[in-house]
């Protein structure tokens, strides 16, 4: 007989940034719709199949949240907003980020979402083109999309059996406010099915659930990133050595509870984020109380010093090394282990969403048929252990029907099939003999660690939590933090251990949200600082991502400026020879956590001989901001420890200097110096750059910050790196024109 070990691994990262309580990102709530809940119903058709389940917490955490109402993404308040009441900021956001989907099987195949995809235009509109294309939308177009966004993704199985989604799928178009109530209301009630679903199927033993570290982080980096030495001893690495396994063995524990208070029980299996392995991490899975885990090929292969070979049709050539459960024995501790098929598993993951799904799940069940009967050859008899493990959301927005027509064609396959039988993980660990006195470090990708720690993007990042953790360590050692505070920061730093912001730096992955993830692990370490009322590093304010970060449209200066400082547009021409940086709203743009829209518009900077001059334009008056309680900021990155504020002092707009030495967490006012301020419909500033002290060719970087009444800063410009440019030297006001 030959067993079969299907393993689904359902993950989100944590998207919530817990100072505001915004889910930054949609995909929880969308890969509710549309995946977790009908991957799990579907076995219902097939009650003798069994498989694993593996669900990450920080998923399960969020799902919760969704389905009880609690939780909010900019995607959903949009979706339900009244379309005649989205402002031109709204309509903006929409056009850019309510066609995020598989366009062949998630788009085209409904005219009218196809018809609105094509009206807006272009696969990446710049914001000058999706301007032009509001206007091409009436509020009844916006209506349709924000029905068509939600519905594109709902579950197959309401898409075929539940009335009210036909229905709308029906109409198409022309779609009222009152369809979008319904479609909430379908939207709510699949987000509730979905943890009892999991449930139900567990407690009839037709599934196994197993877990992943709570935030997903990859388990022996925080047990010690010198790890990664061990396949690339040349790499460069952090600045900081970042070992903490206490954080990884909290992470496994946190995971074993979440699971005991959804489910019921503890789970006994463990897929360790990314089948990220180590010796380090054997006795910390082991004293969580998982019995086993699981792990790619490659690193068998590894651990064992042999080759996994394939003849020409995929058979491995070792079925009999690797078609069995282990044993591994680190750190005076065991643990039983599975080896995923890594071919096998790619086939689903990769390559039958273009096939028949008749053909793809006959050809999937030879191929274990055929893997089973050659382990049996080379063994003489027994029963082959075949894992097949791999992602169970995003391949199925690349198969006809979500996937569920393969899906019932391979489990109908493998239903009471003589040869092949499915088993749940705990069961094909048992009577695991074969021992390994250790394991290859490394994850399911090349067997090392390099996409979470290769890239100099990932190497800024492991040092920034570096320190950030041992600016936590340091407040637990100091009297008078409370617990509390300590705890709110440990936080927000096993948030940012987690897997997927260091997997979307460097050049390996790219999507259209590389922005909102880099940004979502500096908010994060940012947090930890700001519960520790500790100074925030610079640094985090800006990009980690060394290429393609740009948030904003800016220019270079040209000329020498000579304005007159009044607070108003004077002349067009006296700022003509300025650089300047066009604001566009980022999704999840890291300070507007009221999501009320930018007031600032544009900054114009430049330099005479002796000053340095910005202009700040905004959606108001700048004088009237002020007499409401804003403080406009300059916040320099270089030269560090500066800031320029300017606010309303006995109803007039005064100007400041502040300093702050490195590692104080206070800044100290220096007085206005020479600079002059003017306010009135814009802001004008004239700063000296004695005052900055600066010289001719030195760097100037800076941030344009708004903070509101409660000195709260809800707006920095740009998000994600400071504006940049340099003092004039003889050879520049040479080259040019004085405005």
């Amino acid at each position: 007989m030959t067993r079969v070990a299907i393993l689904w691994h359902m993950h989100q990262p944590y998207y919530e940034d817990l100072a505001t309580h915004e889910h930054i990102l949609p995909w929880v709530r969308l890969h509710a719709l549309k995946d977790y809940y009908g991957m799990v119903a579907i076995l219902r058709e097939c009650p003798d199949v069994k498989m694993t389940f593996n669900l990450v917490p920080s998923l399960l955490v969020q799902l919760e949240a969704f389905a009880e109402d609690r939780a909010r993404d900019r995607y959903l308040e949009l979706s339900l907003k009244p379309a005649a009441a989205l402002d031109h900021h709204d309509i903006d956001f929409v056009l850019e980020n309510f066609f995020h989907a598989q366009r062949q099987h998630m788009i085209d195949i409904y005219p009218r979402y196809g018809e609105l995809l094509a009206r807006r235009g272009g696969s990446e509109p710049t914001p000058a083109d999706r301007r032009t294309a509001a206007a091409r939308f009436s509020p009844d177009d916006l209506r349709d999309l924000q029905v068509w966004q939600k519905l594109a993704w709902i579950d197959p199985l309401y898409l075929d059996n539940d009335a009210r989604v036909r229905a709308l799928v029906a109409k198409g178009r022309g779609f009222s406010e009152e369809d979008k109530a319904v479609l909430r209301r379908v939207e709510l009630e699949l987000l509730n099915k979905v943890i009892p679903e999991y449930r139900d199927a567990a407690a009839r033993g037709q599934i196994e659930l197993s877990a992943s570290p709570f935030y997903h982080p990859i388990l022996p980096l925080l047990c010690d990133t010198d790890i990664y030495l061990r396949t690339h001893p040349d790499s460069r690495m952090p600045r900081l050595r970042f070992q903490h396994p206490e954080d990884a063995a909290e992470q496994l524990e946190r995971a074993s509870a979440s699971h005991r208070r959804l489910f019921g029980r503890r789970p006994v299996g463990l897929w360790p984020s990314e089948g990220s392995v180590s010796d380090a991490m054997v006795p910390l899975v082991a004293r969580a109380g998982f019995r086993w885990m699981a792990t790619d090929e490659l690193i068998l292969a590894r651990t064992l010093g042999v080759t996994f070979s394939r003849d020409d049709y995929g058979h491995v050539e070792l079925p009999e090394r690797l078609y069995t459960p282990y044993i591994i024995r680190a750190g005076g501790a065991t643990v039983a282990c599975t080896f995923r098929d890594h071919v096998l598993s790619d086939l689903i993951g990769f390559t039958y969403s273009g096939w028949p799904a008749e053909t793809a799940a006959d050809d999937f069940v030879s191929r274990l048929v055929e893997a089973g009967r050659r382990y049996r050859d080379r063994t003489g008899g027994g029963d082959a252990l075949i894992p097949i493990i791999l992602d169970g959301e995003n391949a199925w927005e690349h198969f006809e029907g979500g996937g569920r027509p393969f899906l019932r064609a391979l489990y109908r396959r493998l239903s009471g099939h003589p040869e092949v039988r499915t088993v749940t993980m705990a069961e094909a660990c048992k009577g695991a003999k074969q021992e390994l006195a250790g394991i290859f470090p490394g994850s399911w990708i090349d067997a090392n660690f390099y996409i979470w720690i290769g890239h100099a993007d990932d190497q800024k990042a492991w040092t920034q939590l570096a320190d950030a953790h041992a600016a936590l360590d340091g407040a637990t050692r100091t009297a008078g933090v409370d617990k509390a505070t300590l705890a709110e920061a440990h936080e927000e730093l096993l948030i940012a251990e987690g897997s997927d912001w260091f997997w979307w730096y460097g050049d390996d992955h790219s999507s259209a949200h590389d922005l909102e993830f880099d940004d979502l692990f500096r908010r994060h370490v940012r947090n930890a600082y700001g519960r520790l009322k500790a100074p925030v590093p610079d640094e985090l304010f800006v990009s980690n991502i060394s290429t393609g970060a740009s948030a904003g449209t800016q220019t270079e200066p040209t000329a020498l400026l000579a304005p007159a400082l009044d607070g108003e547009e004077t002349s067009y021409f006296e700022w003509l020879g300025a650089g300047t940086l066009e604001i566009r709203e980022v999704a999840g743009a890291m300070h507007q956590t009221d999501r009320r829209p930018a007031v600032v518009t544009l900054v114009h900077f430049g330099f005479d001989d002796e000053r340095m001059f910005v202009r700040v334009d905004a959606t108001q008056r700048v004088l009237d901001l002020l007499a409401d309680g804003r403080e406009f900021s300059l916040k320099f990155f270089s030269p560090a420890g500066l800031r320029f504020s300017v606010r309303q002092v006995a109803g007039r707009p005064a100007g400041t200097f502040w300093d702050r030495q490195p590692a104080e967490p206070f800044w100290l006012e220096r007085g206005p110096g020479g600079a002059t301020v003017a306010a009135g419909t814009v802001l004008e500033l004239a700063l000296p750059l004695a005052d900055l002290r600066l010289g001719p060719g030195e760097a100037v970087a800076f941030f344009v910050a708004v903070f509101d009444e409660r000195a709260v800063e809800v707006e920095r410009h740009p998000p994600h790196r400071p504006i940049e440019l340099a003092v004039p030297d003889s050879l520049f006001a040479a080259q040019h024109w004085r405005a």
